[in-house]
């Protein structure tokens, strides 16, 4: 009796994923999945202790510029260079409830379309005051902000003419392990989405809008930084869609 109470309550903690919503494994476009796609049909589960426990880690370990990509890497005085943009939005869960003090971790190429990584061989110079990655965590009503420059747009090596979309990958652990997702954010009005392979694994229209920033005229900072809002649901039929994985969400 005890182990029908608890799988009760699991399967009401969070709500089941609608896969057509989210991309598939599978998607040839996508050259990649073609390699690392499961073959078989996916198996569900129900929900255990490890899936609804939250992640731990120390909140006094963010820094107080993890946030601000312009200046956490920067050189004393300096800043990274690009176009100043702030994103900033607020995280919830499947009912709408706002979810605090969750971990956002986020990572980006820099104005030129350069990440700085060694596999990374693109002709764009490295930014020697710009590391591109960063992390913050949601305050009491779900809201998160981060500083940084736009990202730039870079070929990838997918088809004969593949760019990538300007954008900045988002990792966040959620409450629990179920709610664990990574994905990417897009900027309105980029020719590029409606061309880009990996965005086209999104079946439905409205799920590709919800990876797209909006220009926030409102919180913008005059004759200093612009502003875009991107606002995060975890889990439910209108979650926020995934980066072709599996994991968590």
């Amino acid at each position: 009796m005890g182990v029908t109470k608890y799988n009760l309550h699991c399967q009401s903690r969070y709500i089941r994923r609608d896969r057509d919503w989210h991309p598939p494994p599978l998607a040839p476009r996508y050259l990649s999945t073609t390699y690392r796609s499961p073959r078989h049909r996916p198996v569900t589960l129900d929900s255990t202790v490890a899936d609804i426990t939250g992640p731990v880690f120390g909140h006094d370990k963010i820094g107080p510029n993890d946030h601000d990509l312009l200046i956490n890497y920067a050189k004393p005085g300096k800043s990274a260079v690009g176009e100043r943009i702030m994103v900033h939005g607020r995280l919830r869960d499947e009912n709408g409830r706002a979810i605090s003090g969750v971990l956002i971790e986020f990572w980006q190429a820099n104005a030129g379309g350069r990440y700085r990584h060694i596999a990374d061989t693109y002709k764009a110079p490295l930014d020697e005051n710009f590391g591109g990655c960063g992390r913050t965590i949601t305050d009491e009503d779900g809201a998160y902000m981060l500083r940084t420059v736009k990202p730039g747009p870079y070929p990838w090596p997918n088809g004969g003419n593949d760019w990538r979309p300007s954008h900045i990958h988002f990792s966040l652990f959620g409450e629990g392990f179920a709610q664990r997702l990574i994905t990417q954010m897009y900027f309105e009005g980029d020719p590029l989405i409606e061309l880009c392979p990996i965005v086209a694994t999104i079946r439905d229209k409205k799920a590709i809008d919800q990876l797209i920033s909006r220009y926030d005229p409102q919180s913008t900072v005059p004759m200093d930084i612009r502003a875009y809002r991107f606002d995060i649901t975890l889990r439910g039929r209108c979650s926020t869609p995934f980066e072709n994985r599996l994991e968590g969400n």
